[in-house]
């Protein structure tokens, strides 16, 4: 076949593209420095923070000594709180913050149908589960809380540690159990939820029977097992339980193999107005860079960071992992608060948040 002039020049046209191609370098990602570089002109860094603070501040103070010129401010509380703080200051044009780490993962849905949210995948998205993310990147996991079981060291004998949900039906353990309030608390609430999905209402009439205490928080929770006020749960979060025991109390976890052990992701935003987006970009992508994962007491969403010292990968152990999905029927979610609100009564005792 005699090749034509037009061929000739196509061809000719085709080889020069490729050419031109293979000589344009390929598109970098951005780096933390390149972050830094930008940060430090707006020199400051505002972000909330659901649960206990101190951590939160000790990691803030590292990131200022590596980057030096940026001031960070943290705002700690519930989420269930700081998160109407967000929507007032959304609501009158004045946002404060530029980012949020929240347990509530309902927000974040919210806040991106309502176009709130940066979209911004920072290095490690790639590797992380499908669960612990946003596929348009405008939230992910900062860490991934797991809901252990967890028992005062000196009061429990290893063989009454519990192993399921049954176990706290135990007489030994009648007013020494405790939890945070299923109605207040979103974590709780999807814990509760998963034990009557599995042994019946009836169970929550047993449990009830043992007069349980129930706490505004995690931290006042797990203190009162530290202190030995009372026992046991099933509600405890691992970060906070390791914190007790670099402190010395007499408090460690235990993993179920009679349920399932619930895990969640710490989820982390910024929105799309944010004062300072180049600092929360610089914070959130150091936050999430393996050297920083790996120093978490907990597991990191980044599949290629290992599990903490003792423990497997997460995923290989039998999970409960549908937390985003449950907190995304908030009228299924509001019904059940109002169920276990009858329960446990109104909040009456309030927890820590440092």
């Amino acid at each position: 076949m005699i090749a034509t002039i037009e061929d000739r020049f196509a061809a000719a046209v085709g080889i020069a593209v490729l050419a031109s191609l293979a000589a344009v370098p390929p598109v970098r990602a951005q780096s933390l420095d390149d972050f830094y570089a930008k940060a430090k002109d707006e020199g400051a860094l505002a972000f909330y923070v659901g649960g206990p603070t101190a951590p939160w501040e000790a990691r803030a103070k590292v990131f200022e000594e590596r980057y030096p010129g940026i001031k960070v401010t943290i705002g700690g509380g519930f989420s269930n709180v700081l998160d109407k703080k967000v929507d007032a200051q959304l609501a009158a044009g004045k946002l404060e913050v530029d980012a949020v780490i929240f347990q509530t993962a309902g927000d974040y849905g919210r806040w991106k149908a309502e176009g709130r949210l940066l979209a911004f995948k920072p290095d490690g998205f790639d590797q992380m589960d499908p669960a612990f993310k946003d596929a348009d990147g405008t939230f992910w996991a900062t860490m991934v809380n797991v809901v252990p079981y967890m028992y005062n060291t000196e009061k429990v004998a290893a063989a009454d540690i519990p192993n399921s949900a049954q176990d706290f039906l135990k007489p030994q353990f009648q007013g020494k159990v405790v939890t945070a309030y299923p109605a207040d608390d979103d974590v709780t609430l999807w814990v509760f939820n998963h034990i009557v999905q599995k042994y019946g209402w009836g169970y929550m009439d047993k449990y009830m029977a043992q007069k349980p205490t129930f706490i505004q928080g995690h931290l006042g929770e797990q203190r009162s097992i530290g202190a030995g006020q009372n026992l046991v749960t099933f509600d405890s979060i691992l970060d906070i339980t390791e914190g007790l025991k670099r402190q010395g109390q007499p408090v460690d976890s235990h993993v179920p193999t009679g349920d399932a052990l619930p895990i969640w992701p710490l989820l982390g935003a910024i929105f799309k107005d944010a004062p300072h987006p180049n600092a929360a970009k610089l914070f959130l992508s150091w936050l999430l860079s393996p050297e920083q994962q790996a120093k978490l007491p907990t597991w990191s969403p980044r599949s290629d960071v290992p599990p903490p010292a003792g423990y497997k990968p997460l995923l290989s152990y039998k999970v409960a992992n549908d937390y985003r999905d449950f907190l995304s029927d908030q009228k299924k979610v509001e019904e059940l608060r109002q169920k276990f609100e009858f329960y446990s009564g109104p909040i009456v005792n309030s927890g820590g948040v440092r």
